[in-house]
């Protein structure tokens, strides 16, 4: 259980990837006395504009200046090549009275399985390319439209002639899930497996963070 919410104590401040909207509500959802009143969603194909992300954070700060008494962000490194870190320990540094941590991590693959089975899988074979189900869901305005593959078909091997196979981290898979993370494997023209990893790991390091912070 979550630690419970003092009477006089402003809520945290969540800031997360619009791609784990339905995974941090399937864990909060359990908490209806959690300290978590505020929760932002940042649109998910910042993703393919990783540099946007800091800024993106910053602005969300900003709207919701004093509303909050900790901040947590429901991000990894997220491809911004430490520039959130470096964020984070400014803010740290300059206010420690209103902390903010985000999840460990390089992202969100890794949430969702747990570091340890994350380091294994990763490590059985380097060219993997991850889907989940937010990405299954949102394939093609995601991945194929997102990156621009629609109009230049060519880009694919760009992309993902360095891949091997494409393997489907399973939230809640269902037939028409499975479906269609094989269909979008076999547009990248890559090899098809699945690993089940449910909610569980998520919810573990979502509880864990809300409790340090």
């Amino acid at each position: 259980m979550l630690p419970p919410k003092p009477d006089n104590a402003e809520s945290a401040l969540v800031i997360a990837c619009g791609a784990l909207v339905r995974e941090i509500r399937a864990v909060w959802d359990q908490f209806p006395d959690s300290p978590l009143a505020n929760v932002s969603y940042l649109p998910a194909p910042l993703h393919n504009r990783p540099e946007q992300i800091v800024p993106a954070i910053q602005e969300q700060l900003r709207a919701k200046e004093g509303t909050y008494s900790s901040v947590l962000l429901g991000y990894g490194d997220c491809g911004t090549g430490g520039h959130l870190d470096a964020f984070i320990d400014r803010w740290n540094s300059k206010d420690p009275s209103i902390p903010m941590r985000r999840m460990s991590g390089d992202h969100c693959y890794e949430f969702l399985t747990g570091s340890n089975a994350f380091a294994e899988i990763h490590e059985a074979e380097l060219g993997t390319f991850f889907l989940t189900d937010f990405i299954v869901v949102n394939f093609d305005s995601l991945i194929w439209r997102g990156l621009g593959m629609d109009k230049h078909p060519e880009l694919r091997d760009m992309y993902f002639g360095n891949y091997t196979r494409a393997l489907y981290l399973a939230q809640e898979p269902t037939s028409v899930r499975i479906a269609a993370a094989e269909a979008a494997a076999a547009k990248l023209g890559l090899r098809f497996e699945t690993h089940t990893t449910g909610f569980e790991p998520f919810r573990e390091q979502l509880v864990s963070l809300a409790r340090e912070t």
